[in-house]
């Protein structure tokens, strides 16, 4: 029999989660049955995603959700032999039997010199995230000005690297000057430190005096409400996520500028990427090929150590991480 350790949500975040939220268990693993495989977790994606689903998707005892890489290493199933690699969505655990629907093979066109790890950053979900907000929800087209929040994460320095491939103007926002100067080697036109400009609205006025033609929407909140007084008419908003009110113990409700949303006739549309998952294949292939290139680079903040998942959860909520969040096991 093999165990698998787990880690289960012991008890509903109040705000900013806890490391006693947290419960580590062992589990006894059944024996497969036929078209069934055993699948020994690689490297667990860390995403901000998690904190909103752990309140509306789980119960108290729930194994933490999320996606891995993981190699079979038992198979009664032809499509996933022993020593292939997937990704799936065990969540939080080391091990995990599977019948095959919610796995993933590896591209077979995956370099050998290139870690599967990115297969959960920019050559994954968070790459297929920017590919799908930029070309099917904001059209981005040549010569116009993007605004990237939460710029130098997972999802914003994948976005503000394919902007500059399609011939625009990026601007990009992080919360530390060690960020800003990430953005500026990824090749931003210009990045600033939201937690030390005197002024939001001014530092949105000086990157581009014009204003901006789409925003690539990460963060919510306040943030939200001073960008949109600063984009041009006609402009497209894409929303990816809402980072900053993921740990409100009250929800915000705003406020938006709903007048300049009217009056400038702004279109804002909510996405997941798996609304395109017929794509991911094609999308994937691009990816690689700009990766190859030289044209995408991908960074990554790696902590080692299953039994650190929580410590690498809660700092990436912190903003520790800059590039993808991964831990390996």
């Amino acid at each position: 029999m093999v165990q698998a350790k787990v880690w289960v949500l012991a008890k509903h975040f109040d705000g900013f989660p806890k490391d006693s939220d947290f419960e580590l268990k062992v589990e006894e693993l059944p024996a497969l049955k036929d078209g069934e495989v055993l699948v020994e977790a690689v490297f667990l994606s860390v995403d901000p995603y998690m904190r909103p689903f752990s309140r509306v998707r789980m119960n108290e005892g729930d194994v933490m959700i999320g996606t891995q890489v993981a190699k079979v290493i038992q198979s009664n199933n032809p499509k996933f032999p022993v020593g292939s690699h997937v990704v799936g969505r065990g969540g939080w655990r080391t091990h995990t039997v599977s019948d095959g629907t919610d796995l993933i093979p590896i591209m077979r066109e995956w370099p050998q010199d290139v870690s599967l790890s990115l297969a959960l950053g920019g050559l994954g979900m968070p790459g297929l995230t920017a590919v799908y907000g930029i070309e099917e929800v904001l059209g981005l087209q040549k010569g116009e000005t993007l605004l990237v929040n939460a710029a130098a994460g997972a999802v914003g320095s994948v976005v503000g690297q394919i902007a500059k491939i399609k011939g625009c103007k990026v601007v990009g926002s992080a919360g530390s000057d060690a960020k800003v100067a990430f953005l500026k080697e990824l090749g931003f036109d210009e990045a600033f430190n939201y937690k030390t400009v005197g002024s939001l609205e001014e530092a949105l006025r000086k990157a581009s005096p014009d204003g901006y033609d789409c925003l690539f929407e990460n963060v919510g909140g306040s943030f939200t409400s001073v960008a949109i007084q600063q984009m041009k008419n006609f402009g497209r908003i894409a929303v990816c996520g809402s980072i900053s009110t993921y740990n409100d113990t009250i929800p915000q409700t705003g406020p938006y500028p709903h007048l300049t949303m009217i009056f400038k006739q702004l279109k804002m549309e909510g996405f997941m990427q798996s609304r395109w998952e017929h794509k991911h294949p094609e999308t994937q292939g691009r990816l690689l090929g700009w990766f190859k290139e030289g044209k995408l680079k991908c960074r990554e903040h790696i902590t080692k150590g299953f039994e650190k998942m929580p410590a690498a959860f809660m700092g990436l909520l912190r903003g520790e991480n800059v590039g993808k969040a991964v831990v390996a096991v």
